[in-house]
């Protein structure tokens, strides 16, 4: 199997338990973002307990089950991301010959494949964009749906309907194919605006089915427009804070002037903007990403995603939600616990999450890394340890030894895993 798709655990305390088995985790000697050491008692799905390292002990969880102890030490323990902007119908698409295929059984295992590979590094949701109509119908939809129900345990996903053209003659069927999606399981609407003749009469159409289904909206949008940008704004102030906006790439490139009365315009209607710094995706081809700082100053709650994963939009994409926080902090300006906040916090919020933090009564969605400060968590994210409902459902490894020379040795550098060196052996 190759190294960047999902393996099997072979964690020390054996395979994520089924979602309705009892029990309890202890997390032992994990590090905060605020430098405390200590433990960490979850059951039911939330998180229990927290005390000094070695305060809480192994005894039975509050709701009398029995505990099962995971050792964090050098690990940092943080609420866990979740990514805000995927394409699973298209993901792991960049190697197929012509068109990307879209059966039902190949968009379910590409899909399946990218919410896994998304869950290692750490996201416990997904929300899906996921083509609906044109040649695909509804197939690639009750694709991502299935994969939804398989994941159920592991990880939470959910899709967003994109039709293409909502307006005029051409849009008639593109409206009736929406409201089946919403009927078939969608539990968003969205699409790209810019890409209809008509903008406007897209969003009115989006916002109306939206409203008559009580769902949230999530757009593709350049921002390159402000008079758009400002029309797409003042018609979605009515459904916030239910409203997202992605990538919004153009607000960088426009001037000063016209993009500080954008944001604020943004802001004033109360929308997420969900910006794509590892690349875009397909239905917006522009790469550049949205002037996050702007934003945030105007008082915009931003978000972060991860965009196209390995298709033709970006053919190396990862999905990491820590490598979109780790190039918010070297690229644009954001200090570390501002850029996580983008890809966990913020991300939850768009998401209609609940808040998460390491406290007791909070949900039990973490995610520890290994590293003492987060700073050096977003330099070096290798190993991982994700925990979604109060379960271990992911755990990713990495061991760097240094072999072969005498300087190994004689300046014992630091090894990260166990037992003797292997290399060269």
């Amino acid at each position: 199997m190759p190294d960047s798709q999902p393996q099997p655990s072979h964690s020390s305390f054996g395979p994520p338990s089924g979602p309705g088995e009892a029990g309890a985790l202890l997390l032992c000697g994990a590090r905060l973002t605020d430098g405390r050491v200590v433990d960490v008692r979850l059951g039911g799905g939330r998180i229990e307990a927290v005390g000094t390292a070695g305060s809480l002990g192994a005894g039975p969880a509050a709701s009398g089950a029995p505990v099962t102890r995971v050792d964090l030490g050098g690990h940092l323990l943080l609420p866990a991301p979740v990514e805000p902007h995927a394409h699973g119908d298209t993901a792991l698409s960049a190697d197929c010959e012509g068109p990307v295929p879209y059966d039902v059984q190949d968009v379910q295992r590409r899909a399946t494949e990218a919410a896994l590979l998304q869950l290692g590094h750490g996201a416990t949701a997904v929300r899906s964009h996921v083509h609906v109509g044109d040649v695909q119908g509804l197939e690639a939809l009750a694709a991502v749906l299935q994969a939804q129900r398989a994941l159920r345990g592991l990880v939470e996903l959910t899709t967003v309907a994109m039709p293409r053209v909502l307006t005029g003659v051409a849009g008639a069927d593109g409206l009736a194919i929406l409201r089946d999606a919403v009927k078939m399981g969608a539990s968003v609407v969205g699409g790209c605006p810019d890409l209809d003749p008509d903008p406007t009469g897209y969003v009115e159409a989006v916002l109306e089915i939206a409203s008559e289904h009580g769902c949230p909206v999530d757009l593709h949008t350049d921002g390159d427009d402000p008079a758009r940008l400002a029309r797409l704004a003042a018609m979605a102030g009515g459904l916030r804070p239910g409203v997202t906006l992605g990538p919004c790439g153009g607000l960088g490139r426009l001037p000063s002037q016209a993009a500080s009365r954008a944001a604020d315009q943004l802001a004033a209607a109360g929308v997420t903007v969900v910006c794509l710094p590892q690349g875009g995706c397909g239905t917006v081809n522009r790469r550049s990403t949205a002037p996050v700082r702007l934003l945030r100053a105007a008082g915009v709650r931003v978000a972060a995603g991860s965009g196209a994963l390995r298709d033709v939009s970006n053919p190396v994409g990862r999905g990491d939600p820590l490598e979109a926080a780790y190039l918010l902090a070297s690229r644009y300006g954001l200090r570390p616990e501002e850029a996580y906040d983008t890809v966990s916090g913020a991300a939850r919020a768009a998401l209609g999450l609940p808040e998460v933090r390491v406290e007791a009564g909070f949900p039990a969605e973490l995610l520890a890394v290994r590293g003492a400060r987060l700073a050096g968590v977003l330099s070096l994210a290798y190993s991982r340890i994700v925990v979604h409902r109060g379960r271990v459902v992911a755990r990713t490894s990495a061991v760097r030894e240094y072999c072969g020379s005498a300087a190994s040795a004689a300046l014992d550098l630091p090894r990260q895993g166990r037992g003797e060196p292997s290399c060269g052996a």
